[in-house]
């Protein structure tokens, strides 16, 4: 069994994202600051321009530490920390202890109704023969069914493409969706954070509380 390690930070880990209203230098700084904490190579962090769609890219050492319209990587790498940025979307990380693959994945509303948690476990289980009994999912603070409110029209699409038990009144439950589509590849064992990001009061960036917040993530390597 590899050792992994994966972690969520929170606000007072700083901003983590260069496409928000932040200097660049305080990114640098933060991300720095966080690579001591956690102790992990700056040098080897992998991370995403994401564009709310379903790519899903391997990578290795070789690769971009940039991965352009991306929003799920997964390496075979050790030592090299792949990371996910939200501020409301779900952070989902991947594990599988036997074969040593790790994943991070952003997934927000159009992601997930494009179905990149289940195009991720495909990805594992295809290119490193990961076994989906194997696979280990831990979804990270993000909006909760308690306040993820959406029109009319989005509540159509869950409704006929997920099943209406995925709908309360006007809000609509993105984990529960998630959780849905990994149990239909035969992926059981998923923990889900039970915080959510806009009404917890916890120290989470959210989107829809202040249009201008910055980024928390959720990182992983193999050790």
């Amino acid at each position: 069994m590899k050792k992994i390690d994966y972690f969520f930070t929170d606000k007072s880990d700083g901003n983590l994202a260069y496409h928000v209203e932040d200097e660049k230098e305080n990114v640098d700084k933060n991300r720095k600051k966080l690579a001591k904490k956690y102790n992990f190579n700056i040098e080897n962090l992998f991370y995403m321009n994401q564009v709310h769609g379903n790519n899903v890219q391997v990578v290795d050492e070789n690769s971009p530490r940039l991965i352009e319209n991306c929003d799920g990587i997964i390496t075979n790498v050790k030592n090299l920390t792949l990371m996910v940025m939200v501020a409301d979307c779900i952070p989902i990380i991947f594990m599988d202890k036997n074969k040593a693959v790790v994943a991070a994945v952003h997934a927000g509303r159009n992601s997930t109704f494009q179905k990149i948690a289940s195009i991720t476990a495909k990805k594992m289980i295809d290119t490193f023969s990961c076994n989906p009994s194997d696979i280990e999912v831990i979804m990270g603070p993000s909006i909760g069914k308690c306040c993820y409110e959406v029109n009319d029209e989005l509540k159509k699409i869950v409704k006929t493409t997920f099943g209406e038990k995925f709908i309360k009144g006007n809000n609509i439950d993105l984990q529960g969706i998630n959780t849905m589509l990994l149990n239909d590849i035969g992926i059981v064992n998923i923990s889900s954070s039970n915080i959510c990001t806009k009404c917890s009061n916890q120290p989470y960036f959210s989107y829809r509380v202040y249009k201008k917040c910055g980024r928390f993530a959720g990182l992983v390597t193999i050790k």
